[in-house]
């Protein structure tokens, strides 16, 4: 639909889904799930979900960068492979994948509406750490090149001719508004109103004076996966084909964050049960780990990318990637499943 020959998703129109589905859709899910599902215990119980998705990203990066100095992609592009290796998708995607597995009767977790609640919980709470690793972390290392301040050296009209230390883009106040985006405040006040008991009841408890608030939030939720898939799709339309990335740059990326970054994930979390961090019995606090590891390349690290002037080549890496994410993905579940039942 996006496409130059369908058209129905102009670049307008998918601006306008992306910001319904970022600023209002994708909230409403985090802050409904979450906050019925969180408290001070439970808490206490789930420190290691942001301390994995922050040894994600350092393992990420790190294979990001072994597989970067063997394939010595284009100058300008070292960095954009690391970061596009390093940072999966820890938000909208895996919240699908979930939504999708829960509504089968048969699923193995039992309850279809506790699965649910407690896997977009689990997504949730790991993701104002995905936040921060975002806006600074890959905000940096997607800078353009210093010497020549852009991406394409020949041709500033290509990418955005951003300097290394914008004054803008680097004050504290613009680090705020870019680290506190809404899924990030949803998660912040899920966490905080679910854990006092008085306004749980209040807000998040079936009954209460303010659950209608909640309620809202579900029914608007709803909406999330349709116009989710839509908005992924349209993100895709500027792949496949980026000549100053190369092929065998873009299959190494490929490879490599769909087979071995999941590889390290396993051997993370299953260190992790070993040495007791974390909770007896719950496979689904395990999946949700596991699945931290195995997702594709981000989409805000394409956005990122985009306005930091490499905006076709996180295109065609997006492209293929999602692409083959669709078997790696079936493949990785296959076997966690396996593993864990």
């Amino acid at each position: 639909m996006a496409s130059k020959r369908v058209n129905i998703l102009t670049v307008d129109g998918r601006a306008l889904l992306n910001k319904l589905v970022f600023k209002l859709l994708l909230p409403c899910v985090i802050f409904s799930q979450l906050g019925q599902a969180i408290t001070l215990e439970k808490m206490k119980e789930w420190w290691f979900i942001p301390v994995n998705v922050l040894l994600g990203s350092t393992t990420g990066s790190l294979i990001g960068f072994i597989v970067a100095a063997f394939v010595r992609p284009p100058h300008p592009f070292f960095k954009f492979t690391v970061v596009q290796i390093g940072i999966g998708n820890l938000g909208s995607i895996p919240l699908v994948l979930l939504s999708a597995l829960c509504r089968d009767k048969f699923n193995p977790f039992g309850d279809s509406n506790a699965c649910s609640t407690s896997g977009t919980a689990y997504i949730s709470f790991g993701q104002p750490i995905g936040a921060v690793i975002m806006y600074t972390y890959v905000f940096h290392m997607l800078a353009p090149p210093s010497e020549s301040g852009s991406f394409d050296a020949e041709d500033d009209k290509l990418s955005l001719p951003i300097k290394t230390h914008p004054k803008k883009c680097t004050s504290s106040l613009e680090l705020v508004k870019q680290i506190f985006q809404p899924p990030i405040v949803a998660s912040i006040l899920a966490m905080v109103l679910g854990t006092v008991p008085v306004l749980k009841r209040l807000i998040f408890t079936s009954g209460g004076p303010l659950f209608f608030f909640t309620d809202g939030c579900i029914i608007l939720g709803q909406a999330m996966i349709p116009c989710i898939l839509l908005a992924l799709g349209g993100s895709l339309v500027d792949g496949p084909v980026s000549l100053r990335l190369g092929v065998r740059t873009i299959v190494a990326i490929v490879f490599a964050r769909l087979l071995l970054v999941p590889l390290v994930g396993l051997g993370i979390v299953t260190l992790a049960d070993q040495l007791g961090f974390l909770p007896d019995g719950d496979k689904m606090f395990r999946f949700v780990l596991l699945l931290q590891h195995s997702m594709p390349t981000s989409v805000m690290a394409g956005a990122i990318a985009n306005l930091r002037g490499c905006g076709k080549e996180a295109a065609a890496v997006l492209f293929w990637v999602h692409i083959f994410a669709i078997f790696s993905m079936a493949g990785w579940i296959v076997l966690y499943l396996h593993l864990l039942f």
